[in-house]
Order: C-alpha cells, then sequence, then structure tokens
C-alpha cells in the first residue's frame, strides 16, 4: 500500500504539468552540455592531429563501407591514389599525417560532389592490424562510411509564374551504371509553356565530378502572347561542362533544333506572319560563368560574369539559320553597415548590368546574310527583368506584336532591407529599384541593295551592327523605380513590386502598379 506522504509528495509533483520557462532552461542546459562536449572533442582531436601532424606515415589500405551498387573500378580510380604504393617515386617530400589527411579530404570532396552519397561522408584513420605480417610500424588504415543515396526519385507539383501556371513531374535515376551516372526526365503541362517533356543522361569522365558529359533530347509547344503565336521545339543536344576552379565553369554545347513558329492569331503582324513556319538551327555555344555571390538568389556580397557565344548555321553546322551571338550578363553585391549594428545589417546594395549582339552569317556559304528571326532575337522586360514593363514590353514591335531585337543594353540597382520584427536571417527583403534598357532592330545598310557578293553583304551586315550599338547611348533608355518584396528560396527568387515607370517610348509596354514574378535571373 502507498504511503500518503509519498501520494501527497512526490507523486504528486509528477503528475504536476512542468513550468514552460523550468523546461525551456533545462533545454537550454543540455544544449550547452552537448555543445560544450562537442567542442572538448574537436578540440582534442585538433590537439592529437597537431602533435602527430608532422609524423611520417604511410597508408597501406582504404575501406569503403555503403557502397554496394558502385562499381570497385570506379572508387579505385578516385581513393587508390592515396596509397603509398601508388604514390610517385620522384616525390622526395615525406608522407606524414598531415598530407595524407588533406588528401583524403580532397577525395572526401570528389565522392560528396558525385551525388550519389548521403551526407555526411564519415571518415576514420588508424594504425593498421600489428599482428598481420605484412604491415609496417608506419602503416595506417582508412575507413570510410559513405551510405548510398536513393537509387530514384520521382517528383510532382505545381508551379505559378509571370502569367503563368503548370503542373509537372521530374524523375531521376542514379548510379544507373555504377558509375554516378544519371538520366533525368521531365515532364510538364501549363498555361504558356503548353507542354515541355525532356530527357538528359549526364556521366562524370574519370571519375572527376568537376568534368562531365551530358547527352540530352527535348520537344515543346509554347505560347507567345506578346508576338501572336506559338512555337515548337524537337531536337538533341550534347554538352561537354568542366570546372576551372571552385566558382568558374565552362560549357560547350551543340544543339540541333527543329523549331516551327505556328498557332498564329488572328491578329498576328505581318512580320510574324513573314517568320511562320519551318526552320531548323544547328548551333556551337560556349558558356563562361564565375560566380562568388553568397547567394545566388539574395546576394549580399559577391559578383557575377556569365559570357554567351553562339554560332548557328556556319561552316559545317548545317541548318537554314545562320547568324553569330553574344551575350555578357554581370551583377554585384556589397553588404552596407550600419552605424550601431554588429556585424552583418541585412543591408545590401546589387547592381546589374546585361548586353548582347546578335548578327546575320552566311549559311554554310550558300546564300548572303539574311535578316534574323523571331525565334533567335532577344526579349526584353518583365518583372524579373526590366521591371516596370511588360513581357517584351520593350524594343521594335508591328501593332500589338513584339519582334525582338537584335542589339540590347539593360541595367538595374537595387537596395534591400531587412523587414521590420522579420530580421536579417530571413530570406526576405524589402527592395526599392531603378532599372532600365534598350533594345534595337539592326540598322539597315544604305545602299546595300540585293546586289555583290556574300562577303560584301556580310560586310554590310557588321557596319550595321556597329551603328546600332551607337545607337544604344543616343537617348536615354526606357526606365522604371519602384519599391517591393522579395523572397529568395533556393531554387527561385520570387518578387511582388510596385513599378512606375519613367520614361515609355512609343509603342512599347510600360506597366504601372503590382507586379508579380518569378525567376532565376534578375537586374
Amino acid at each position: 500500500m502507498a504511503s500518503p506522504l509519498l501520494e501527497d509528495g512526490a507523486f504528486a509533483q509528477l503528475r504536476q504539468p512542468l513550468d514552460p520557462k523550468v523546461q525551456e532552461q533545462r533545454e537550454r542546459e543540455l544544449d550547452e552540455k552537448i555543445h560544450g562536449l562537442y567542442e572538448k572533442s574537436q578540440q582534442r582531436q585538433a590537439e592529437l592531429i597537431g602533435l602527430n601532424a608532422t609524423k611520417p606515415i604511410s597508408l597501406s589500405s582504404i575501406r569503403l563501407l555503403g557502397a554496394q551498387h558502385t562499381r570497385h573500378a570506379f572508387l579505385s580510380s578516385i581513393l587508390d591514389p592515396l596509397l603509398s604504393a601508388n604514390r610517385s617515386p620522384t616525390d622526395t617530400e615525406p608522407y606524414t599525417l598531415r598530407s595524407a589527411l588533406s588528401e583524403l579530404n580532397t577525395a572526401i570532396t570528389r565522392l560528396n560532389k558525385l551525388d550519389i552519397f548521403q551526407h555526411p561522408i564519415s571518415t576514420y584513420i588508424d594504425v593498421s592490424e600489428p599482428t598481420d605480417s605484412s604491415t609496417t610500424p608506419t602503416d595506417h588504415a582508412i575507413f570510410i562510411t559513405a551510405k548510398e543515396r536513393g537509387r530514384y526519385t520521382i517528383k510532382t507539383g505545381t508551379e505559378a509564374g509571370t502569367a503563368e501556371g503548370s503542373a509537372y513531374v521530374n524523375a531521376q535515376l542514379r548510379n544507373i551504371f555504377g558509375g554516378a551516372e544519371s538520366l533525368t526526365a521531365h515532364a510538364s503541362l501549363g498555361t504558356r509553356t503548353r507542354s515541355a517533356y525532356s530527357a538528359n543522361f549526364s556521366t562524370p569522365i574519370f571519375a572527376n565530378p568537376d568534368l562531365r558529359w551530358e547527352l540530352g533530347g527535348l520537344a515543346s509547344s509554347t505560347l507567345k502572347p506578346w508576338a501572336s503565336h506559338e512555337e515548337v521545339l524537337k531536337g538533341g543536344n550534347t554538352r561537354f561542362a568542366w570546372q576551372t576552379g571552385e566558382r568558374s565553369r565552362h560549357e560547350f554545347l551543340y544543339s540541333g533544333l527543329w523549331r516551327q513558329v505556328t498557332g498564329l492569331a488572328e491578329s498576328a503582324s505581318p512580320s510574324i506572319r513573314g517568320d511562320a513556319g519551318d526552320s531548323f538551327k544547328s548551333a556551337l555555344s560556349h558558356t563562361w560563368t564565375t560566380d562568388t555571390r553568397d547567394v545566388a538568389m539574395l546576394p549580399s556580397s559577391g559578383y557575377l560574369l556569365k559570357t554567351v557565344t553562339e554560332v548557328a548555321g556556319l561552316g559545317p553546322l548545317r541548318g537554314d539559320v545562320a547568324f553569330g551571338k553574344f551575350q555578357i550578363d554581370s551583377q554585384a553585391a556589397v553588404p552596407i553597415p550600419i552605424p550601431g549594428i554588429e556585424g552583418d545589417s541585412g543591408v545590401s546594395f546589387t547592381a546589374g548590368l546585361r548586353g548582347g549582339v546578335m548578327y546575320p552569317l552566311t549559311p554554310g556559304g550558300r546564300s548572303p546574310p539574311t535578316h534574323s528571326r523571331i525565334n533567335d532575337r532577344f526579349q526584353l522586360g518583365g518583372p524579373t527583368d526590366v521591371r516596370g514593363f511588360r513581357l517584351a514590353g520593350l524594343g521594335p514591335r508591328d501593332g500589338g506584336d513584339a519582334l525582338g531585337g537584335d542589339v540590347f543594353a539593360a541595367g538595374g540597382a537595387s537596395l534591400l532591407l531587412p523587414l521590420p520584427r522579420v530580421g536579417k536571417d530571413t530570406p526576405l527583403r524589402l527592395q526599392a529599384f531603378i532599372n532600365g534598357g534598350r533594345l534595337l532592330a539592326l540598322k539597315e545598310s544604305g545602299g546595300s541593295g540585293t546586289s555583290g557578293s556574300g562577303q560584301e553583304k556580310a560586310r554590310q551586315a557588321g557596319g550595321d551592327l556597329m551603328a546600332t550599338v551607337g545607337e544604344l547611348t543616343k537617348e536615354l533608355p526606357s526606365a522604371a523605380a519602384g519599391i517591393g518584396l522579395v523572397y529568395a528560396h533556393p531554387a527561385a527568387r520570387f518578387e511582388l513590386n510596385f513599378s512606375l515607370p519613367l520614361v515609355v517610348r512609343k509603342g512599347e509596354e510600360g506597366r504601372k502598379g503590382l507586379s508579380f514574378g518569378v525567376g532565376i535571373d534578375f537586374l
């Protein structure tokens, strides 16, 4: 029989709810204790490594646990160079614990970049089994535990963007042949992009995640309401990509695309009707990107520099369109210190500048240069592009249709501030911006006529290009200013802005008031 004293004492206290303040204090003390033990463990580990950093060692074996579906030869090409037996005989520097750990860290980084193992990958290094007669007193063994990710992933969902909604399904197969290969398939149906299907196979070259080869195909149908038509694309591409530094990347791409301008609206202009029908583009392009921004969708420091060079229909690149195209995109962000606030204030200033030129070429030497097509020209304007203008709202027009242009320049500047009571640690910011740009069609050469060789007409087209570039600075650019909200999701940037057009040319479509945009590129 329980004692009345116990019923009224200890048991009664256990039945009483715990004071939230006491519970919070206990949790805080427990967290501090765990953090203290972790710091002591890290400090002790650093001390042990420091005491033995210059100790000569040799690596006799490496065991990787958990990689059941990855080829042994593939992993060996990454890990075997660490073994002492595989080191160069001309290497006169002693193999110390510090150098072994440095090379091991490089190998683990490569394994992480392959994207087939779960994070983190744990490592353990110890002396080899002393009872093994084949080992020496300096021999050490490395054990790596790397749990493989699932062999496939399927995602479905819906997306909402600027004047567009869509439903999609993505599927990815990983490590198909045991060498970090992947196959990605995408399908979507929407209001503007009516249908889009693509498949892409990617594999690292020489087990190097920074050196990849890709092969892909696509089919899509996209409504272009700003130009009264629908564009159908079908084709394939192959890509060779490599990194030249931690933040620098190059890509070479060949693409062959059959394009169709179809589904013309009743109000389609003569310019759009003239480009209707089929065309085939065979093109080589090179993309170079250097990106040091801390957060791509909401940068507070760093810079971006990106160039895209494309050549279509020249020489052996057969097709019925031929042009050269160059585009540059730059952006810089700096944090702004605020007096009285220590460290990062969350206030930053971002500025961007971009531009591009496009000029006709002689397609395969078979005919003189021709005018550019609606499929290939630049478009400018939109909620995350030149804000304060409708999609493709800048540049030449024919009636209600935006025709795009061959030369453009655009720039913008934004001041980003944390929201009151929300704080700087959230991806939400207030934005004040000003931006502008110009989009021009290639000027016609005076007296070019229809006579003369293809080379002469190509030179005339080059002269047209220089004259058109000179026009960019002769007048004020179309411009707008405004304020808004920015939310930086890891996959895209969401903006809700109130814009006021300041300079609008005749025929261009400014947009005063609220606009919502989603994108990964922004001024």
